[in-house]
């Protein structure tokens, strides 16, 4: 679905349901979950962009990791924003780095199996960026920073790992979901627990009650 063919200020909400007041630019299942436990009303839409090409050239001028979570989380509530009125947008975007090197959401089992390879005995960080727009305007943005620590994993439960995680494997950035079989990946973690699943929400709640999109 696109904003072609869908305008959220036109979307009834069914029977007696709040009128969502936010859209979510975004079809990760992760952060809508979490948007709807924190009882938030929002729509969630798609807002492609070419994620590959900003971060190799933001790579090419040296940016900070933070600031390519940035720039993809405004670019996607941007190609919203323009045809939302007065809705909040919320785009957010996560980056996963490793002795400096940036990793992406794995493409297949393989690319999994290599991130986890990669990753495995090490430490990592977890950058997560939210922005919120208004009438094309960046009216907001948080960013927040977790570090993890693999435990060293064998050849042997990386496979195993794959086999019962199936195709959630390619959905999350490292290859894991903390909130599931994830956890067991690891041997120390540091940080917030929403900004490892990929948004700052408390930072963000505090936002939306500020604005009134939220009850005080």
């Amino acid at each position: 679905m696109t904003m072609a063919d869908h305008d959220p200020q036109d979307q009834a909400p069914p029977g007696d349901a709040p009128e969502p007041r936010l859209i979510l630019a975004s079809e990760s299942p992760a952060r809508a979950a979490m948007l709807r436990g924190a009882g938030l009303d929002f729509i969630a839409l798609p807002a492609r962009i070419d994620e590959t090409a900003v971060k190799e050239a933001m790579q090419a001028e040296a940016a900070p990791p933070e600031d390519v979570a940035v720039m993809l989380a405004e670019m996607k509530a941007r190609r919203l924003s323009a045809r939302a009125g007065r809705l909040a947008v919320l785009g957010a975007d996560q980056m996963l780095v490793a002795d400096g090197r940036w990793f992406d959401k794995p493409a297949s089992r393989a690319d999994a199996r290599a991130t986890l390879e990669a990753l495995s005995g090490r430490r990592h960080e977890l950058i997560s960026a939210a922005v919120v727009m208004v009438d094309g305007n960046r009216v907001w943005h948080a960013i927040g920073r977790a570090r993890l620590t693999m435990r060293p994993l064998s050849a042997a439960f990386i496979e195993h790992y794959l086999d019962r995680a199936g195709d959630d494997m390619l959905t999350s950035v490292g290859a894991y979901q903390l909130e599931g079989l994830g956890a067991q990946l690891f041997s120390k973690i540091e940080g917030d627990y929403f900004t490892i699943l990929g948004l700052p929400l408390i930072e963000l709640l505090d936002f939306l009650r500020g604005r009134g999109v939220i009850e005080t």
